[in-house]
């Protein structure tokens, strides 16, 4: 019999690769799906029936019991969530709810309903916020700098107490910033590069940025979901730290994008105080040797690499579009 998955969020960016991973391995999973559940009909028709929706959401406890009482799963991966630090400050509270009182509520209809299910939740680097300890490990203290951050650590201590007090399998991955051409255009990223076809397509003449000296550890997505199952693959639960070990600042990017399109970043980017953080984490760089140690995993793609994908697809569907 297939190993089953449930996968909340799984239209998102991490969704849909660990949906693909799992699909490949024989997995039956079953993703839960908001109230705008977009294309998600045709994109699942892909994977030959393997892949089911599901309705419901993280505020609505019932649709929760529900969908784990449907699914039957093995594993549960909880992607679902407010994933924008900035945008945090302006929604404080539907953040909370979903990022933090949604896990519980996921939680508790995992334990009730499926309670020897594998349980995986996305914490974030921004639990560290302006961090004095360069790189960040499992046991660096968090000083998390906004709603956000606040949240996922949050997840981080709520998913460790229901392993330690109901037995659970659930684990936590620190993850560090992980990007791909399926990170939606609100994220600097791929702002960076949709900017960059729009400008090399004569759509766009600047691009408006915040703080350029922001440095971040910017990691491939495809390999962050393989270090997620990998998680839930060992015989105990536990949290680890998933990231590079490299750093590179906002204007780095801007240079490898602006580069990989032919065009000189600095007549183009533009500083807007309006875009800057209240509260901004400075450097994150994450210390990822015990994933490398107990899980085998490496990340696969570099940076360069990283950024040259992200440009070429927006590249590629900016001319699409004005063919």
């Amino acid at each position: 019999m297939s190993p089953r998955a449930l996968i909340t969020g799984i239209a998102g960016q991490d969704g849909t690769y660990l949906t693909e991973l799992l699909v490949g391995k024989g997995y039956e999973v079953f993703g839960l799906l908001g109230p705008e559940p977009g294309d998600f009909e045709a994109w699942a028709a892909r994977f030959g029936g393997a892949v089911h929706g599901l309705a419901g959401d993280l505020t609505d406890m019932t649709s929760l019991m529900s969908a784990v009482e449907a699914s039957h799963p093995d594993e549960v991966y909880n992607f679902a969530a407010m994933s924008f630090p900035i945008g945090s400050w302006e929604r404080a509270v539907a953040t909370t709810d979903i990022n933090a009182t949604g896990v519980v509520r996921l939680l508790e209809a995992v334990r009730t309903l499926a309670p020897d299910a594998r349980f995986f939740q996305p914490s974030s680097a921004e639990i560290f916020g302006n961090s004095t300890e360069v790189p960040q490990t499992e046991l660096t203290p968090l000083r998390p700098r906004s709603p956000y951050g606040a949240t996922k650590a949050f997840d981080l201590f709520i998913t460790a107490e229901y392993r330690q007090s109901y037995g659970m399998h659930a684990s936590s991955g620190i993850l560090f910033n992980h990007e791909s051409p399926r990170r939606p255009p609100i994220f600097v990223t791929r702002k960076i590069t949709d900017g960059v076809a729009r400008i090399k397509a004569g759509l766009a003449t600047e691009l408006r940025l915040g703080n350029r000296d922001a440095k971040r550890d910017w990691g491939f997505a495809g390999d962050y979901v393989e270090a997620m199952w990998l998680m839930l693959q060992q015989p105990e639960a536990s949290d680890f730290v998933i990231a590079t070990g490299e750093v590179h600042t906002v204007r780095e990017f801007c240079e490898v994008a602006f580069a990989r399109a032919g065009l000189e970043w600095q007549r183009y980017v533009k500083v807007d105080p309006a875009l800057l953080r209240p509260d901004d984490a400075d450097t994150l760089r994450g210390e990822a040797s015990r994933a490398r140690r107990v899980l085998g995993w490496e990340p696969k793609v570099g940076f360069a690499d990283l950024v040259a994908m992200m440009v070429d697809a927006d590249l590629d569907r900016v001319s699409g579009q004005h063919e």
